[in-house]
């Protein structure tokens, strides 16, 4: 799965219908710019390509406030709707995926209601467990640890990355238990998007 999909699917579901420059913005105003392949032109790529699988509709086209161009607006169809929630879905419980589908997945935890994402995330953690059981009983070597080499330290590291990201997991379970965060059909939340000109404090810019 690459997280450009999910990003973008729902950086549109946020505004409702937005063109091509709000969503690099938002973006690069959550940072994803740095954690994930959501570069400019994957992200104009993937709106076009979004677009032709009937995922997003395009609508028409709005001024420009920078007096440029036109530009086309997008919204998300029933299709897209769907997906985003796929993905949504996807990206929280697959435990062998980059660590940018898990970050964005995380991104939009709180458009799910809460008692589905901790079914989600209680469904990571038994499969971080039995991969972190599967590494003892089929990968790591049965030689004495001494002799293992520095071969052995690629399962420790496996078995410390899937103990430690459990750990994560619980914990946000915890917190959703505890009433953490305003989850999907709780009332109104913010929606950290840029407004419309708003200047973009961490837009990617050009070396100078």
């Amino acid at each position: 799965m690459s997280a450009i999909r999910l990003l973008v699917l729902g950086a549109v579901r946020q505004h409702g219908r937005a063109h091509g420059y709000q969503i690099r913005n938002d973006l690069e105003f959550w940072g994803a710019h740095e954690w994930s392949n959501a570069k400019p032109g994957s992200i104009y790529h993937a709106l076009k390509q979004l677009a032709k699988q009937g995922l997003l509709h395009t609508r028409g086209t709005g001024p420009s406030t920078a007096g440029g161009p036109p530009r086309t607006e997008y919204e998300l169809t029933d299709a897209g709707e769907a997906e985003f929630f796929r993905l949504l879905r996807w990206a929280l419980t697959a435990h062998d995926e980059k660590p940018d589908v898990l970050t964005a997945g995380v991104g939009f935890l709180v458009d799910l209601p809460r008692d589905e994402a901790i079914a989600l995330l209680e469904q990571r953690v038994r499969a971080l467990e039995e991969w972190s059981r599967e590494v003892e009983r089929h990968w790591t070597p049965s030689a004495a640890p001494e002799e293992w080499g520095h071969i052995g330290e690629i399962m420790k590291l496996w078995v410390h990355t899937a103990v430690s990201g459990a750990e994560w997991t619980r914990g946000l379970i915890r917190r959703l238990r505890d009433g953490a965060y305003v989850m999907a059909g709780e009332g109104e939340r913010s929606v950290e998007v840029l407004p419309e000109g708003t200047a973009n404090p961490y837009a990617e810019r050009p070396p100078g």
